[in-house]
């Protein structure tokens, strides 16, 4: 049974190892035909991120990013992807859990996005503005962006 940390125990007497659960995160680089890439700042946040977000169980990897995709940037219609990069787990302390993040390149058919119920703000930017940046997250679009030949 798993406690709140994503920790399953066993039991006193199993032979097995305890299992750790780490949360999966989907983020998505979408680039536009001048080679920028879309972004989002989330609710309550106030710094940029590729949109994506927490994998529910049960959903698969496309229908995850088709439901993140449309509660950040109100994107919708087909879309191919194809995975970029797998990041090393993260303790993310406030929320006290682990994560794993799986960033996909992603090419929707149609290059219609707003904010949606999840965004507060999104914009189409260079990777290199955020080359420079202190902010971690921020950082690592100019690393994908990189990864993606961008």
């Amino acid at each position: 049974m798993p406690d709140p940390h994503g920790i399953v125990l066993h039991g006193p007497n199993a032979t097995r190892r305890t299992d750790y659960l780490y949360r999966v995160s989907l983020k998505c680089l979408i680039r536009n035909e001048q080679g920028e890439v879309l972004v989002v700042k989330e609710t309550g946040r106030h710094w940029w991120d590729l949109p994506g977000g927490g994998m529910d169980h049960g959903e698969s990897i496309a229908t995850a990013i088709a439901r993140e995709m449309k509660e950040e940037v109100n994107m919708e219609g087909d879309f191919t992807f194809r995975i970029l990069d797998v990041d090393e787990p993260a303790l993310l302390s406030p929320q006290n859990f682990w994560q794993l993040r799986l960033v996909f390149a992603v090419t929707p058919e149609r290059m219609v996005f707003s904010a949606g119920d999840d965004g507060d703000k999104i914009a189409f930017m260079s990777p290199s503005a955020f080359k420079g940046s202190e902010i971690a997250t921020e950082k690592r679009i100019f690393d994908y962006a990189a990864l993606a030949g961008l």
